[in-house]
Formats: structure tokens, sequence, C-alpha cells
């Protein structure tokens, strides 16, 4: 093979470029000019020469002084551009460093509102509980007093029923008191008056004799 063909590699190295610019460049060239061995490209000094005018590579040896001139002066320049891309990427950066921190501060507030949210509604359930809890005790309450009402209730009856048979019997005792008295009584008149009945004719006899 030829001393003057060259891989794609070697004229990247070559000239100081990206194998990927070299490949970009061989897919423009002629077919002629491109040589293939073992799916390997080499390039004749034609496909080279094209490729170098393309890219537009100056070799060192033809840099005079103004090419060197040139060349700081475009060094400088892409400095300065790079310098500028540098200020701008780092003021972006910046901005956003600041966005993430508000961010970061709006998700603060956010878990903070969440938190007392979450609070809320345990206090909310906390006294849902013992509202709970409260009618509960409530309603065993209740239910004990009209247990214990319905216990006094049925102790009372039998009481005042036993009360009540109690001033029956004692009026029933009086009235048969009082019937035995007047049956004494209308017995004592009736004796009496057989008495007064008898003495009557004796009466009369004694004043017929005077």
């Amino acid at each position: 093979m030829s001393e003057n063909l060259k891989t794609i590699k070697e004229l990247a190295d070559e000239l100081g470029v990206s194998k990927k610019k070299i490949h970009y460049q061989v897919s423009k060239l002629d077919s002629n000019l491109i040589q293939r061995l073992d799916g390997t490209i080499y390039l004749n000094n034609a496909a080279i020469k094209v490729i170098k005018g393309n890219i537009g590579y100056v070799p060192k040896t033809k840099l005079d002084s103004v090419g060197v001139q040139n060349r700081q002066y475009l060094d400088t320049k892409l400095d300065t551009v790079n310098t500028s891309l540098i200020d701008e990427k780092n003021e972006r950066i910046n901005y956003l460093k600041e966005q993430i921190k508000n961010k970061d501060n709006q998700i603060s507030v956010k878990d903070e509102q969440i938190k007392s949210l979450v609070d809320v509604q345990k206090q909310t359930q906390n006294l849902l509980d013992q509202q709970q809890r409260l009618a509960l005790q409530d309603k065993k309450l209740l239910e004990e007093y009209k247990a214990e009402n319905d216990s006094l209730k049925a102790l009372k009856m039998p009481s005042q029923e036993t009360e009540f048979k109690h001033l029956d019997n004692q009026y029933k005792d009086e009235v048969n008191a009082l019937k035995e008295k007047l049956e004494n009584l209308q017995e004592q008149i009736k004796v009496q008056k057989r008495i007064e009945e008898q003495e009557k004719p004796r009466k009369w006899w004694a004043l017929w004799r005077k």
C-alpha cells in the first residue's frame, strides 16, 4: 500500500481535529477518492487535499506574521467569547440556584402547611373521638339513671300499697270501733228505756196511794 494513503484517524490526528469531523468530510467525497480495505477507509492525497480545503486547514509552515497576529486575535476573541459564555453560564447557574432556593423555600412552606393541616386533622379527630366517648358516657349514665329510677319506682310501689292497705285497715278498725260504741250506746239507751218503762207504773201507784 502506498505511504500517501492515510486512514481517517491518521488524518484527524495530523490535522488536530476529531474523527467525526473527518468522517463528515469523507461522506461528501467522490467514491473514486476513497479506498476501502478490510472495512477500513483509506484516503489518497487528492482526498486529503479536498478535506483540508473544506475545513480551512493552513499548514504551519505557511503561517506568516499576519497569520500569527490573526491567530492571536482569534485566540483573544475566543477567550473573550469563552469568558462571556462562562459569565453567562455562571449567571444562569446562579439564577437557577436562586430559583432552586426559592423552590426549596416554597416546598418548606408547603411542608409546614401540610404539617399544620395534619396537626389540625389529628386535633379534629381527637375532638371527635373525645366527643364520641362523652356521648357514650352520657348514654351509659342515662341508662344507669333510668335503671336506678325504675328500681326506685319498683321499691316505692309496694310501700305505697302497704301504706294504703294499712290506712284502709286503720279506717275499718275505727269504723268498727265506732259501730261497736254506737251499738253499746243504743243498747244502753234500750236498757234505760226499759228501766224507765218499768218505773212508770210504780210512780202512778205511789201517787194514787197518796
